[in-house]
């Protein structure tokens, strides 16, 4: 039987209704809880208010936050230790409120002022890229969401952990100090993958290949998942073969492309990861480097 603590049932105050926080706003909703007030300026944010938060009211961060049980911080980095020390300048945060933010690059120590205020402060970052649509709330059951809490403060990493349980995700636990490292590996690989594969179907569009999103997709997806399974192992290709003169043909077609830097640079990443798995023998992989620095 799972153990873990249920919030009883809350008011949420959504700042503000963007893609991640109108998914999360619904999520919570779908879990029980009421979505009391969301903030929203652009006219993005207001059609996906009215689309995922329905019947709403769309207020100032100011009133959305002083009622609410649940403070759903949702903003941009940036924008985040400002709107924290304001919402706590306007007496909008207090004691016995749950403050949350969703950036994957900070973690508690941002809610600082909110924490100072009385109010339980807990970092919950989903590990998933939203589109702001109704679908995104069911992609959250297949998500995991990084927690931070304060070192110590167990109360507040059960709150956490509960919260994202009920939005039918799975936790994951990530220390404070840890977070920016958490946050550059995701980055990393979600959003210099999107912009690798953007640049392959570029070049495919070069060679002539017309519908270059569906030659691309089974094999990314099929590459995408051995990876995940099998690690370096699944390395395969010129570089991980040890083929210098393929690479070296790459190295020529692409010498009048932006992507030719992106290249050199994986190529040297892949060479080093498959030479330290086995994979590519110390003379081969001699060859490749060679190539690549010519």
């Amino acid at each position: 039987m799972d153990a873990t603590p249920r919030p009883a049932r809350l008011a949420v105050g959504v700042i503000s209704a963007g893609r991640v926080g109108s998914v999360l706003g619904a999520a919570l909703s779908r879990a029980g809880h009421v979505v009391s007030a969301a903030s929203a300026v652009s006219r993005d944010s207001l059609r996906r208010a009215e689309e995922l938060l329905p019947d709403t009211p769309v207020l100032p961060p100011p009133e959305v936050a002083a009622p609410a049980d649940l403070v759903l911080l949702a903003v941009p980095d940036d924008e985040l230790p400002g709107l924290v020390r304001g919402l706590v300048a306007t007496g909008s945060l207090r004691q016995g409120q749950i403050v949350v933010h969703t950036s994957g690059a900070q973690g508690v120590a941002v809610l600082a002022p909110a924490a100072e205020a009385g109010a339980l402060c807990v970092a919950l970052h989903p590990v998933m890229t939203f589109t702001g649509r109704a679908e995104d709330v069911q992609r959250m059951s297949a998500c995991s969401v990084g927690v931070t809490a304060a070192d110590g403060d167990e109360v507040a990493w059960s709150v956490g952990e509960a919260l994202v349980v009920e939005m039918s995700a799975e936790p994951v636990r990530v220390p404070e100090a840890a977070r920016p490292l958490y946050h550059a590996a995701l980055a990393h690989g979600a959003n210099h993958l999107m912009t690798l594969v953007a640049d392959c179907a570029d070049l495919l569009r070069e060679a002539g290949v017309a519908n270059a999103e569906r030659v691309l997709g089974p094999l990314l997806s099929a590459a995408l998942d051995n990876v995940l399974r099998h690690g370096d192992r699944a390395l395969t290709g010129p570089v991980a073969r040890g083929d210098a003169g393929t690479v070296a043909k790459h190295l020529a077609v692409l010498a009048d492309h932006e992507t030719l830097p992106a290249y050199r640079v994986l190529a040297r990443r892949t060479e080093a990861r498959a030479r330290t798995a086995g994979l590519l023998k110390p003379g081969p992989a001699s060859d490749v480097r060679s190539t690549l620095e010519d």
